[in-house]
């Protein structure tokens, strides 16, 4: 783990993101914010623009781009293509729970992303 609420500064102001993690087996970062509420564009525009930022000014040159994941309390599956489509960056949107999944489940769910991952990597 990189670190929890790191700075984002554009423009004089500040933001934060929850969680960053770098990957080093897909030499990426992994932003994570979480949600209390639904899925919303404005969650989907903030972490785009956490996004853009760390290709920009973080990422060193072998780094691949970084991925974003938003972990919220519910999502509609139309609302959410929507806000997620379109946008270059990786963005994945989750509904979390309030208990630790297993490890099988957990691995199945890492999968998952990764696999829906790797299919966008040729769009």
């Amino acid at each position: 783990m990189v670190g929890t609420q790191q700075r984002v500064t554009v423009n004089n102001t500040h933001y934060y993101v929850d969680m960053v993690f770098y990957n080093k087996i897909l030499h990426a970062y992994v932003l994570i914010e979480l949600k209390t509420t639904k899925l919303t564009p404005e969650s989907a525009g903030q972490i785009n623009m956490y996004l853009n930022y760390y290709a920009a000014e973080v990422n060193d040159p072998e780094d691949n781009p970084p991925i974003g994941i938003i972990l919220c309390t519910d999502k509609d599956s139309v609302a959410a293509e929507y806000a997620l489509g379109g946008l270059s960056n990786q963005i994945f949107a989750s509904r979390y729970v309030l208990y630790m999944p297993n490890k099988e489940q957990l691995i199945k769910q890492v999968e998952e992303v990764l696999k829906r991952w790797h299919s966008h990597e040729g769009d």
